[in-house]
């Protein structure tokens, strides 16, 4: 999964000549709360957010009054108060990539970049939210099997032939590993075969399931006793 499948392609820019009064009208009418700021060239050379705006002209403890805040926000540019130190990424590595370099840095937007330096794509912490959610077919329709196993090699091919035996779609699987619980294995898998037969399948073939979970194709959740 690249940033090129997740990013918001072509964003909005801005250039740094702007008012900041501007920029934040741009934000609230197009919803989001960060603008990558370019030269004439397209290039980035930094970022503004709602937060930043707040912080450099004082508007979470000012005594000015919202008519002088804004006179003063319509006067002042971009370039005054935007970030140059900008963290950037591009379309063409794994998602993960992003997400660590997110973590590392303490941020949560990263502006994607080509090799001359122009401004493709931005991607956001949601973006990696919304990502994470999709890899483990969160709101898709089908069935979630959660396994406790041990760490070994083979698991999956066991877990595999018998729902492909079955005629069972596996659409995602992930492994994670707990302190408390051990390795768990968890496999979202679509079929005709009910779930309560698969789950006695799995038993009989001494498959150690914690959780079962189904998702209708009406957004609905049904758990199953195990």
């Amino acid at each position: 999964m690249y940033v090129k499948d997740h990013m918001t392609k072509n964003p909005m820019t801005i250039t740094s000549d702007v008012k900041i009064s501007k920029a934040v009208d741009l934000m609230s009418k197009n919803g989001f709360h960060r603008l990558p700021v370019v030269d004439e060239e397209g290039r980035l050379i930094g970022l503004v957010t709602g937060g930043l705006v707040e912080e450099k002209s004082g508007a979470r403890a000012t005594s000015l009054s919202i008519f002088e805040l804004n006179y003063l926000l319509s006067k002042t540019r971009v370039s005054d108060i935007m970030l140059t130190d900008v963290k950037t990424i591009s379309a063409d590595v794994f998602i993960e990539e992003a997400a660590q370099k997110m973590l590392d840095e303490g941020i949560s937007v990263l502006p994607v970049v080509d090799e001359d330096n122009h401004v493709v794509g931005i991607i956001t912490e949601k973006d990696i939210f919304q990502t994470f959610t999709e890899l483990l077919g969160y709101r898709h329709q089908g069935t979630r099997f959660v396994f406790s196993c041990n760490d070994t090699p083979g698991y999956f091919a066991g877990i595999t032939r018998l729902f492909a035996e079955n005629d069972a779609n596996i659409e995602a699987m992930a492994v994670y590993r707990t302190r408390e619980r051990g390795t768990e294995v968890v496999v979202k898998a679509t079929g005709e075969i009910p779930v309560e037969n698969m789950i006695r399948i799995l038993k009989e073939n001494d498959f150690h399931l914690t959780n079962v979970t189904q998702t209708t194709k009406f957004g609905t959740v049904k758990s199953f006793e195990l």
